[in-house]
């Protein structure tokens, strides 16, 4: 068995072996050990997704041939947001094999090289790894290579002669951004809110709140009982999302594989659909009326138990305005990383946002005559809430229409829905049409308002639908991604920006303009390189500097390109190991590792054209984070 030659901080380390199954059939063995979090994709290829792991072998074809194909064993699939498409990958292990058939019974070896992609949740790195296996089971010995005037003069070319190389010593900088349990828990909390304002709650609130205070021997026993109440709807809420922790034991991948894939999002968009005209008031959505009525006897108990079923009761009698809300919090947390936890957190927010109201005018009694009158401004919220239902509606009708390639909805047709809906909701809000269970009468002015608001939101989609300068950056994540456009682009930089591919060119503009230089690792198939440039540098604020202040090189590590056999050449690491560097990413990767000491992307180096570092690299993280970054750095050039 043979061990890559590999340094401790590999995510993926490889180990080889040959099997004799016969006196002239061997296979060959690559077992990969892969760090937690991280992941190692399949050999199936996909088009605009990873890179796919591959093996290349050596040989002499006169002694040994290839008998079939290489094969592995069966890996995980999940849905990547990113690509839009079910990945195959392996975690934690891999292992694959190739079987040879021996022509001539002396024959002595097979060499090669594995090529692969890895990935975390914030970087992925590109390798190359060569091998060699004796037939005969010994140990592969390290070929002499003699290393040529020209090797030495390139691989002295790759070296920089960096200056302020503490920088490189303390650590990457991160990002800061918010948990995502708690955004879940923010959105389910606001989720919580709007349900209160629908007839089959709010109209509970003073009704449950004065029983309490009324029944209670004493108005601090009612109060307790008050919160009591509040304390089980939270409960209730948080049970509903037990189930769903029992499938994610069963199978971690199985909610974001099950949630995204194209028949449930057909299913889901359906749903939603459904959920909207029920908004509009065509029918209810209620569950079975002997629920209701199980739980409305248990209520009767005295103590404890009966208040729970209180609580209870009103999640039933309630469920005709909080199913749709829920239903889009289920959605939405189980298409997101972090699955049911997710939806746990959000399963909280909502059931605290409901059972707020009830303890808070438990302990300020008083305030209870604060509170608007029941009307028919709860039918306006309702039927708001159904045009927002069926912009839901479209966007998982969009992700099934990216996994499938149809191109049905591109972004410029789903924004021109987005703003049909908007136009529709302003309209409604307007008084121009009803719909079933409206009241007739004069608009009130809060009505006015939030059609105005309607209005607002309706010429901002407009203008994002025929401005290229708008790029609805306040719904980033909703529409299809920019590239999934009618439109072709015109630039391979991202964002249009000036960017050069080669080091020494760039270098050489940045000596010419008396700039800093940008230094931006990234890959072809690197994910977070694609997020970054999307949501970070398209900031104006960062734009801008990017644009104007810096010369922008980004250096492709997974890019297959053959090099002109003149500059081809072979590279010895300071320990001593050889590579024979033949395309553009090994000569970017092999100078990343060089000269940084790391090999995950996206990573980005500010430094003058001298080799002066100006601050700590930075990776994978949010747009307040990369400015200050950006900004403190060019403060210190």
């Amino acid at each position: 068995m043979m061990a890559m030659a590999q340094t401790e901080e590999e995510p993926v380390r490889w180990t080889t072996s040959i099997d004799r199954i016969s006196k002239d059939v061997v296979v060959l063995q690559f077992d990969a050990t892969i760090a937690e979090n991280w992941h190692l994709y399949s050999l199936e290829e996909f088009i605009d997704g990873p890179l796919p792991t591959e093996f290349t072998f050596v040989f002499d074809s006169l002694k040994i041939q290839l008998d079939g194909e290489t094969t592995s064993g069966i890996p995980k699939k999940a849905f990547d947001e990113i690509f839009q498409i079910d990945l195959p990958f392996f975690d934690q292990a891999a292992q694959f094999s190739q079987q040879f058939k021996l022509l001539d019974p002396n024959a002595k070896k097979i060499s090669g090289e594995i090529n692969y992609q890895a990935c975390d949740d914030r970087v992925c790195i590109f390798r190359t790894e060569p091998f060699t296996l004796m037939l005969d089971g010994s140990e592969a010995k390290i070929e002499d290579i003699a290393l040529t005037e020209k090797d030495i003069k390139r691989s002295e070319a790759l070296t920089l002669n960096l200056k302020n190389k503490e920088y490189l010593t303390d650590g990457i900088e991160q990002s800061g951004d918010n948990p995502p349990f708690f955004n879940l828990f923010l959105l389910g909390f606001l989720g919580g809110l709007i349900a209160l304002l629908t007839p089959c709650v709010f109209p509970m609130i003073p009704l449950t709140v004065s029983f309490f205070l009324k029944q209670g021997k004493g108005l601090r026993h009612g109060i307790f009982n008050a919160l009591l109440y509040g304390f089980f709807i939270v409960v209730i809420y948080v049970i509903l999302s037990l189930p769903f922790h029992f499938l994610d034991s069963l199978n971690p991948e199985i909610l974001n594989t099950i949630s995204t894939n194209v028949p449930l999002n057909l299913v889901f968009f359906g749903v939603f659909v459904f959920f909207a005209f029920s908004f509009f008031g065509y029918y209810e959505l209620t569950l079975p009326s002997s629920w209701g009525s199980a739980t409305d006897e248990g209520s009767n108990r005295n103590g404890i138990i009966g208040i729970f079923f209180m609580a209870l009761t009103l999640a039933i009698v309630s469920f005709s305005c909080t199913g749709p809300i829920l239903g889009s919090l289920l959605a939405g947390s189980l298409t997101a990383e972090g699955g049911v936890m997710q939806l746990t957190a959000g399963m909280t927010g909502f059931g605290f946002a409901l059972a707020l109201p009830f303890a808070l005018f438990a302990l300020f009694p008083n305030a209870l005559n604060a509170l608007p009158k029941s009307g028919g401004w709860m039918t306006t919220i309702k039927v708001t809430l159904g045009f927002l239902e069926l912009a839901l509606a479209l966007k998982f009708l969009s992700n099934a229409d990216l996994v499938s390639h149809w191109g049905l909805l591109k972004r410029e047709v789903f924004i021109g829905i987005w703003t049909l809906l908007a136009f529709g909701l302003t309209l409604y809000l307007f008084g121009i049409f009803r719909f079933p269970h409206d009241t007739k009468g004069p608009l009130s002015k809060s009505r006015y308002v939030l059609a105005g608001l309607s209005l607002v939101l309706t010429s901002y989609l407009f203008l994002g639908l025929v401005s290229k300068e708008n790029t609805l950056k306040l719904l980033s994540g909703f529409p299809p991604p920019a590239f999934y456009s009618i439109y072709e682009k015109e630039n391979d930089c991202p964002l249009g920006l000036d960017c050069y591919k080669d080091f020494e060119r760039g270098l050489a503009i940045a000596r010419l303009q008396q700039k800093p230089i940008l230094l931006d690792f990234t890959g072809w198939a690197c994910v977070n390189c694609r997020k970054v440039e999307e949501n970070v540098w398209s900031q104006p604020a960062i734009f801008k500097l990017l644009n104007e202040e810096v010369v922008l090189i980004s250096l492709y590590v997974d890019d297959r390109k053959e090099l002109p056999t003149d500059q081809q050449f072979n590279f010895q690491y300071p320990d001593g190991r050889l590579r024979t560097i033949n395309t553009l990413g090994e000569k970017w990767a092999t100078f990343q590792s060089l000269n940084f000491n790391i090999s995950s992307q996206p990573y980005y180096v500010l430094m003058k054209a001298d080799g002066t570092l100006l601050n700590t690299p930075i990776q994978y993280t949010d747009a307040k984070t990369y400015l200050n970054w950006l900004t403190t750095s060019l403060e210190n050039n």
